[in-house]
């Protein structure tokens, strides 16, 4: 079963092509591929971000809260059934640790859950999950604002199960069609031959990693997706 509830710190960093071909390697050694990535090619995540119609979540978030909330509905892989499993997550963020819970829902399921509240009949549905999420939408009046699309690669540490790290490209970016089911485009929101890493751990971060990080001169950045998508919607 698909892990619910979990505590991190998330630390990101923005990698160049260079940087990428030589963690490979490194990752390959130290750490398993995830399951949906066993041929070292990425695999698409998709996420409907919700807020308010004055995106109040975001800029609360851009203004570096102790803390902070959002709301998104998730997919990996294009959905082209409605009976296709989704995810539906309420991430929260206090003093640099993240929380984030999440319930397992078709797509139907959830579109009826978010638009008339109906929770399915359902016993991997986390009720818990779902009552956190409905009070977050009555709070704000939340609806979807932004669809965000990309490739990742994904890998944990074979000795140490807290650690896991990510490679995100072709990040896409839109504030129409706002489906799971609908085709994959927009805006790009890196440059090109640019990655995303995020390096999540439960605790602390591995030797071998931060060795790398200061062999590259890489540092980590307060990069955020939908935060940097909201930044150039406004511009």
């Amino acid at each position: 079963m698909a892990i619910e509830i979990f505590n991190r710190v998330e630390l990101k960093y923005i990698l160049t092509q260079d940087d990428v071909d030589e963690l490979i390697p490194l990752l390959n050694e130290k750490m398993k591929s995830d399951v949906y990535n066993p041929d070292g090619k990425t695999y698409p995540v998709s996420n409907v971000y919700f807020d308010t119609d004055s995106d109040e979540l975001i800029i609360k978030s851009l203004e570096k809260p102790v803390y902070k909330e959002k709301l998104r509905i998730r997919s990996y892989g294009q959905v082209k059934d409605k009976n296709e499993t989704v995810f539906l997550e309420i991430k929260k963020k206090f003093d640099g640790v993240v929380y984030k819970r999440r319930s397992l829902f078709t797509l139907e399921g959830a579109r009826r859950f978010l638009k008339d509240g109906i929770v399915p009949d359902d016993k991997v549905v986390n009720r818990q999950v779902l009552f956190e999420i409905k009070d977050l939408m009555k709070r704000y009046e939340l609806k979807p604002r932004v669809f965000i699309s990309y490739g990742r690669l994904a890998f944990f540490d074979k000795e140490n199960d807290d650690f896991r790290l990510t490679l995100d490209k072709n990040i896409l970016t839109r504030r129409e069609d706002l489906f799971l089911d609908s085709p994959v485009y927009g805006e790009s929101l890196l440059k090109e031959g640019e990655w995303l890493m995020e390096a999540k751990a439960f605790k602390t971060f591995p030797l071998w990693f931060a060795q790398f990080l200061s062999k590259r001169k890489i540092y980590n950045t307060s990069f955020s997706k939908y935060g940097s998508e909201y930044r150039n919607y406004k511009q």
